[in-house]
């Protein structure tokens, strides 16, 4: 814990406390115990080693200190010594700069004082201040010149009297010589000059020497003004300080006005998801907020916005604060008044919620040789490569679809809003949230089997339910919609693009999603951004997601720009940071996001905006006037002992339970997954190499049919082909190597390969369109596909003009009846 706050620190006090010093690319910052004494700033790992173990000591007499932003600020002698600091809080930081510039003006005049240089004008001790400090150190550099101009007058002084006086004497010798009487009157010119000569050097004299009198009188008054002006300068700046905190103080105290009041504000009132409504936010929060400037490449920076914005934003007519405060209050008014209201059509049909799992088995620990897997593939076909499930988790693509919905509560607070613009914030925060639960996800899912299809249903406990579905052999494809009882449908259709880069993979999403909202008619669109997979080859598997997303509202021409930094060894910023900014259709921006997308994010109101300066790439970024940022998601936390269960979130843990009714085709009905996830995992990989080969079945049956549906002519040809002993090799390889690479279960690929993706999909280096025969000929499929899927049809989209399979509907209606009949036998 960090040591409590000192009060602020007189001219002799030694001044100790704890602050993060930036040490390296690879560390960044780093907590530090710094000590300033004596005008010397010494800093140690810990307390403990201030007996016996220094790490560092900077002079501050010589030492220049500069404020980099609100918490940041910079000591530095000149170049051989630099500390770059950041301190927990604004007020903090400030403490620091006064003490460090009372320690420093008390070290300066102790070193004047000790000086024997002779200097009669003692230093100003200069301010960091960069319009005072200039002028000091003007004052005071001018001074220093005045004293060494009057001291060489002085040396000047004493060389004409000197040689005055040497003049004159030889003069008067020569008077003395007779020699004639022109010689005698040359004479006399001589000593005439020189006497006018010395009366002019010594006017000049008294009047350098009025001059040294009339600056020392100056530069007395001069360091008694600037030794009022600093003391005046600490003065404010104390009350600065207590200003601030008073600030705080009446923030909090607006907030606590505004909110409910206690017996509305009941913790055992959960949102749908299970956290709890956010209600005033504690005073160790509001005392480390601050609003901190983004480094380049950012676009914008955010700064606080006036305080009249402010004030107006508590007014009734602004609106603003319903838009904010009310969100999460609305939902314990809705909650109260069904439980409260005896003819609720909810409450008189009340059912028990079905509790579901929180565990399953742990993951076992067993060992992999690699070089044992690929030694049995030398001499395969490829299409036979099994790959084991060592690699995997226990959940299909399809089930990591819906784990998009986890955090739907953010879709049922957008269908509330009245403002399209504050409907995007959240819809926006939804798109973050679906990366949560790949930050310690490197098991790579289950690909479906086409016809594959997952239900959730959470329609009495959270309001909604999706279906998925394996729509695609070539490329892969699984389509995904959901609907909920408060107004808002989400649907998409995902495919996958991979590079394999050495070190890393990139895979690329392709397809997009698409939420409407059926009160306002609001129709938003995005993409995903790029997955990378890292240490693919050696070292630990770790996931990044970067890119940059357009959410956009086709009916208002809304847009909000979301941008996810790539983690950087060398970046001082957040990492897994995430930025974003809400415009019109104009242009202009409305709201600010920012945040992580493993965490949370925030959002804040835009007040003006203003062009500042140029960042490092020569690009003009925008200045945002924003209120104060409000937390709009925050990530679950991870149910105890995720580790040992495939860092599975709480809904990843009821995914694959198994519920009576479901459809055949459903992914809890996969027997391999099932051996897996109870730990079974050699006879998982019995079942998977069976499924993969009656796949194989289906699709060459599924081909043959497409062969006699096509023209007599091909079909005849294509008999032909097949009844005659000179068939070659060469086509069967075609047709199995074309079958492998169109097989969505084609994760058995070569060891190399077992990578963990947001979506399952398989991401074999080999997976193309079409694979290579025994003589290197790129083989392709000579009739196309012909599967129809079972729940979705494909359509081109009149708003977003997108083509995507979308539900087509009967699925549920035949869960009702328990009528499966049409659904195909894949397991």
């Amino acid at each position: 814990m960090s040591e409590p706050k000192p009060p602020t620190p007189t001219p002799g006090d030694t001044y100790k406390g704890w602050l993060f010093k930036w040490t390296n690319y690879i560390k960044g910052y780093q907590r530090r115990w710094f000590v300033l004494s004596n005008g010397l700033l010494s800093y140690y790992r810990t307390q403990a080693e201030m007996g016996h173990t220094c790490r560092g000591t900077i002079n501050l007499a010589t030492a220049n200190i500069a404020v980099e932003d609100s918490c940041n600020f910079v000591i530095s002698n000149g170049g051989a010594q630099t500390y770059h600091l950041k301190a927990s809080s604004e007020v903090e930081r400030q403490r620091w700069i006064t003490a460090l510039e009372l320690a420093k003006a008390k070290a300066v005049r102790m070193q004047a004082e000790s000086d024997d240089s002779g200097d009669d004008c003692p230093a100003v001790p200069p301010t960091s201040g960069q319009g005072g400090g200039c002028r000091n150190l003007e004052i005071q550099s001018t001074l220093r010149t005045l004293g060494s101009k009057v001291e060489d007058l002085n040396t000047c002084n004493d060389l004409i009297v000197k040689h005055g006086s040497a003049l004159q004497r030889s003069l008067s010798e020569l008077e003395g010589i007779r020699v004639g009487a022109d010689m005698g009157e040359k004479m006399r010119q001589v000593t005439e000059r020189a006497t006018l000569f010395r009366i002019t050097s010594n006017a000049m004299i008294n009047a350098c020497r009025d001059f040294l009198s009339l600056a020392q009188n100056h530069g007395k008054r001069w360091q008694k003004a600037l030794q009022v002006e600093r003391d005046q300068r600490i003065r404010l700046e104390e009350t600065l300080e207590q200003l601030a905190k008073q600030h705080n103080h009446l923030e909090r105290a607006f907030r606590g006005a505004t909110v409910l009041p206690s017996s509305f504000s009941n913790p055992t009132l959960c949102s749908k998801g299970g956290a709890p409504v956010k209600g005033d936010a504690s005073d160790e929060d509001d005392d480390n907020e601050f609003f901190d400037a983004m480094e380049d490449p950012a676009e914008f920076i955010t700064v606080p916005a006036d305080p009249k914005y402010h004030r107006r934003s508590g007014s009734n007519n602004s609106g603003f604060s319903s838009e904010i405060g009310m969100d999460d209050q609305s939902v314990n008014f809705d909650e109260l008044s069904l439980a409260s209201n005896p003819e609720s059509p909810q409450s008189l049909e009340l059912e028990p919620v079905r509790q579901r799992r929180t565990r399953i088995p742990d993951k076992p620990n067993y060992y992999l040789n690699l070089w044992s897997i690929m030694k049995n593939c030398i001499g395969k076909e490829l299409s036979k490569i099994p790959m084991p499930v060592n690699f995997n988790e226990p959940l299909s693509m399809l089930q990591r679809l819906s784990e998009d919905l986890e955090y739907y509560e953010l879709l049922d607070k957008a269908a509330k809003c009245q403002s399209s613009l504050e409907q995007m914030c959240y819809v926006a925060a939804f798109t973050v949230s679906s990366y949560s639960t790949t930050v310690h996800r490197t098991g790579k899912p289950f690909n479906p089997l086409l016809g594959e299809t997952f239900e959730l249903d959470r329609l009495r406990d959270c309001g909604y339910r999706s279906l998925c579905e394996q729509v695609s052999h070539h490329p892969p494809a699984a389509a995904h919609h959901a609907s909920s009882e408060k107004g808002w449908t989400l649907r998409q259709e995902i495919t996958l693009a991979s590079k394999f880069r050495g070190k890393y993979l990139s895979i690329m999403p392709l397809g997009s999603i698409q939420c409407l909202f059926d009160k306002t008619n609001n129709h938003y669109s995005w993409k995903k951004v790029t997955t990378t997979v890292h240490n693919i080859i050696v070292g630990k598997l770790w996931i990044d997601q970067s890119g940059e997303i357009d959410v956009v509202n086709h009916r208002t021409g809304d847009r909000c720009h979301l941008k996810f930094a790539p983690y950087s060894y060398f970046s001082r910023d957040v990492p897994r940071k995430v930025t974003g900014v809400v415009t019109d259709k104009d242009g202009k921006a409305h709201y600010v996001l920012s945040g992580t997308w493993d965490e949370k994010m925030e959002f804040s109101r835009v007040m003006q905006s203003s062009k500042g300066e140029n960042g490092t790439e020569g690009k003009q970024r925008t200045v945002y006037q924003t209120l104060k940022a409000k937390e709009i998601w925050r990530k679950n936390p991870l149910p105890e002992g995720a580790e040992n269960m495939y860092f599975f979130s709480s809904l990843a843990l009821t995914l694959n339970d198994p519920e009576e009714g479901v459809a055949p085709t459903d992914s809890r009905r996969r027997p391999d997954q099932r051996l897996m996830e109870d730990g079974r995992w050699d006879e998982a990989n019995a079942e998977k190499q069976r499924l993969e080969e009656k796949q194989r079945t289906v699709r060459r049956e599924r081909e043959r049919e497409a062969v006699k549906a096509s023209s007599p002519e091909e079909a005849v040809t294509e008999d032909s082909i097949n009844d005659s002993p000179l068939k070659t090799d060469a086509v069967e390889a075609g047709t199995e190597a074309n079958e492998a690479s169109d097989e969505t279960d084609t994760e058995d690929s070569p060891p190399h390969t077992p990578v963990a993706s947001p979506y399952g999909l398989s991401l074999a280096p080999y997976q193309m369109e079409g694979n290579e025969g025994p003589c290197g000929a790129q083989v392709k499929s000579t009739h196309p596909d012909n599967y129809q899927a079972m729940w979705f049809e494909k359509l081109d989209d009149p708003v977003s003009g997108e083509t995507l399979h979308v539900y087509k509907g009967g699925y549920w209606e035949a869960k009702d009846q328990g009528s499966w009949e049409a659904c195909p036998d894949i397991f």
